[in-house]
């Protein structure tokens, strides 16, 4: 595990770059909402990127701007996924030959999304505990997921309280690429009641995505 620095449009961001060997993937982890309680070290996030080393990934988590040691100040979701953006930048210039996955938990799932639809080098998204009920005046629209062709798999709390399995489904229906949804039983949104499942559900969705992104063992 090694503490980095990443250049972000607001200053500097607090990063925690953790590698395996011989990686297929390197994946960003974006955070929940850093107004509530969210930093690269929530309980969901840890698990996310924990899933993805599992599964042959670098992970990359990181503080948005104002969070922990993070320059700036909170960006109303635009600039976190400018600053999930920078990272993915970051994971482009330090592994070029490895194909990106972005993944996020909750509004980190929106920040990821709307990064890794602007990277070219992105081949897949895992979003955890995706909002698709209205909960508060920030922009969360799966219109650009439903338009990308790019496979996403989605591991969403049986019981969550912005958005059940089914109506994730529901608000997927129509999508141009291949779409996962599996449901953690017995959780609610932040999954603290069943964190080793939401774990194990990540690293099943994960394999999913590396099959249906084409990325062979070794990376691309």
């Amino acid at each position: 595990m090694a503490t980095i620095d990443i250049q972000g449009p607001a200053g500097r961001l607090e990063g925690l770059l953790e590698p395996v060997e011989r990686p297929r993937f390197a994946a960003l982890v974006c955070h929940p909402h850093p107004q509530q309680g969210g930093t690269m070290h929530t309980h969901a996030t840890y698990r996310l990127a924990r899933a993805a080393r599992a599964s042959g990934g670098v992970s990359l988590r990181f503080n948005y701007r104002g969070v922990g040691r993070s320059a700036g100040s909170y960006g109303r979701l635009a600039g976190e996924s400018e600053d999930a953006l920078a990272a993915l930048d970051l994971l482009a210039a330090r592994f070029p030959a490895l194909p990106r996955l972005a993944s996020g938990f909750s509004f980190g799932a929106f920040a990821a999304l709307s990064a890794g639809l602007r990277d070219a080098g992105v081949r897949g998204f895992l979003l955890a505990g995706l909002v698709v009920r209205p909960y508060d005046e920030l922009p969360r629209d799966l219109e650009p997921l439903r338009r990308s062709p790019l496979p996403c798999a989605v591991v969403q709390a049986r019981f969550d309280q912005l958005g059940s399995p089914d109506e994730v489904q529901g608000a997927l229906l129509g999508s141009a690429g291949p779409r996962r949804v599996a449901a953690v039983e017995g959780a609610t949104h932040l999954f603290t009641e069943e964190l080793d499942a939401l774990e194990r559900e990540a690293e099943g969705a994960f394999g999913w995505l590396l099959e249906a992104a084409g990325i062979p063992a070794g990376g691309a």
